[in-house]
């Protein structure tokens, strides 16, 4: 006989934003130390201005940024027929890519990391939980005022 197997028999999730106590946490990026994530296709020749125009976009509303990491979709054979979609819908990045962001934030000490793109909320969430700091698109960075 058949049962249905559906989602209620997986094992809870542990971690995550909750359990690290960040959920819900108002973020100050004035005097914040930000660790600038950027991701890219292959087609995007000047993303190193972008990446400027971002920092300095990050420096005006008073935040200090303390790195900068760079993911490139399509620059190998084979990924140019998937430019258009993330690596993981679930952190915009792979997860080799989400380690050297984590170990950076270590070393740099980084209070916050801000992505150059826009980040839907599940990815905002999965990725706080993963590197243990708030994560948030440039545009939610809220303005000095």
């Amino acid at each position: 006989m058949y049962r249905f197997r559906g989602r209620d028999r997986r094992p809870a999730r542990r971690g995550g934003a909750e359990s690290a106590g960040l959920r819900g946490v108002p973020v100050a990026v004035v005097g914040a130390d930000v660790m600038l994530v950027g991701f890219f296709s292959a087609k995007e020749k000047d993303f190193a201005a972008l990446m400027d125009a971002a920092a300095l976009r990050l420096t005006a509303r008073g935040a200090r940024v303390v790195g900068r990491i760079v993911q490139r979709r399509g620059v190998s054979d084979g990924g140019a027929r998937k430019m258009a979609l993330p690596y993981s819908s679930r952190t915009l990045l792979s997860s080799g890519k989400v380690r050297e962001v984590a170990e950076s934030c270590e070393r740099a000490d980084a209070d916050l990391v801000v992505f150059v793109a826009s980040l839907t909320e599940r990815q905002q969430h999965v990725l706080t939980g993963m590197l243990g700091r708030p994560v948030m698109g440039l545009s939610e960075v809220p303005a000095v005022g």
